[in-house]
């Protein structure tokens, strides 16, 4: 079955682009330029995937996101935002998007991240939480996924932005191997310079920071020649 792309950005000359890439990877896509549209659009294309650009005409991309979750938790969407702009992805990723992506990007890195909503999206119900929590409480610390912060019993975690996205993948597939070109895709992007061993040295700070025994690893486990596996919380050591 042909995924389907509904594409919300108003600069007609990257909309065009993007759609014939999102068309030459197979994907049925639909192109809005304006905000006040989109929710429209998602009722009668009923897309697998929602791309959604934050500076749009008529309502702001943050603006589109909230009304959709009012009415759509599940939908995978992910925002486009201006260079550096962490104001808006930070506020994005509250209000319930799935993945960002500031421009300028490379078209390969964004039809790497749609492909990893679309499989996540896809994957059979045995392997998808019911419910794609927003923090997660582990060994005594508290890791906030919309918010991006970390916290121990001695405040915040020395720990950076991918740390916690590679802890977030973990976590929305907990007890189940991830394997670690799955993680650089899902937290990276294929266009990124990241490595799989990138993935091995963000597993190391999430340890230390933890207390993980790297040579006895009770939460983060890993699984040779396969990846990553967030333990059960009944997983015995």
């Amino acid at each position: 079955m042909t995924a389907r792309v509904l594409l919300v950005e108003d600069e007609s000359s990257l909309a065009r682009g993007l759609a014939d890439s999102f068309s030459d990877e197979g994907y049925d896509v639909r192109v809005i330029e304006r905000g006040d549209e989109a929710l429209s659009a998602v009722q009668t294309f009923r897309p697998d995937v929602l791309v959604l650009d934050i500076l749009l005409p008529g309502l702001s991309g943050l603006d589109v996101l909230r009304d959709l979750r009012a009415g759509d938790p599940f939908l995978p969407v992910l925002v486009l935002t201006a260079k550096g702009d962490v104001v808006d992805r930070v506020v994005g990723l509250e209000l319930g998007a799935d993945d960002y992506l500031a421009k300028p990007f490379a078209e390969r890195e964004l039809l790497a991240r749609v492909r990893a909503l679309l499989r996540r999206s896809q994957q059979p119900p045995s392997t998808v939480p019911t419910e794609q929590r927003a923090d997660l409480l582990l060994a005594g610390h508290h890791f906030d996924f919309r918010s991006l912060t970390a916290t121990g019993p001695d405040g915040a975690l020395d720990l950076t932005t991918h740390d916690i996205l590679v802890l977030k993948v973990l976590a929305g597939r907990r007890g189940h191997v991830v394997s670690r070109i799955d993680i650089v895709e899902e937290v990276c992007g294929m266009g990124s310079d990241a490595t799989l061993r990138t993935v091995d040295n963000h597993v190391v700070a999430l340890r230390r920071a933890i207390g993980d025994d790297s040579r006895r690893p009770r939460w983060l486990q890993t699984v040779r020649g396969e990846g990553y596996r967030l333990a059960s919380a009944d997983t015995p050591w």
